[in-house]
């Protein structure tokens, strides 16, 4: 049987539009924030967004970071490249660069977008998130690096996965 994953694929884009998920940790924490409207809402997530024409994908997640809680990355560390398809929704398919960062200036606050909160790393509200995270972000956070394709369905459940833990060059 053919993968349904492979199957989006083939109907994809290419390339797959570009965006960028940022998660800030300090100590034993990640801040987490609810996505209040668009693409996610009521979902907690990392922060990020859209890249626009011309942009590195680090500006903006650097960028992003600013607009949706108020921050300045100072460094950025690239952990995972994410691929989602949406079987009735192929204008939804991205590509996503996810990085961590330990290193920031300001304080996470509040905007019209993004409602922010620290977590403690154990104590991730994985039901309350996309249901992917569940399948690669506890190893980011333990320093694997990840490369994964998400196919969902038109309920946006997750329907098949394919996770590799890779080497970053």
């Amino acid at each position: 049987m053919k993968s349904e994953i492979l199957e989006a694929k083939g109907k994809a884009l290419n390339p797959l539009r570009q965006a960028t998920l940022v998660f800030l940790v300090k100590e034993n924490q990640i801040l987490l924030a609810m996505k209040r409207r668009g693409f996610g809402v009521n979902l907690w997530n990392g922060v990020g967004g859209k890249i626009t024409d011309g942009e590195s994908v680090e500006n903006a997640a650097k960028r992003e970071a600013n607009e949706e809680i108020g921050i300045n990355l100072l460094s950025i560390n690239k952990v995972a490249t994410l691929n989602f398809y949406f079987s009735d929704k192929p204008d939804w398919n991205q590509q996503v660069v996810v990085y961590l960062s330990d290193s920031w200036n300001g304080t996470p606050k509040e905007s019209e977008e993004m409602s922010p909160k620290w977590f403690d790393i154990n104590e991730i509200p994985y039901d309350k998130m996309w249901d992917d995270d569940i399948h690669w972000l506890p190893d980011v956070l333990k320093g694997i690096n990840i490369e994964a394709d998400f196919l969902f369905n038109e309920e946006q459940k997750m329907i098949e996965k394919d996770v590799r833990k890779i080497t970053l060059r």
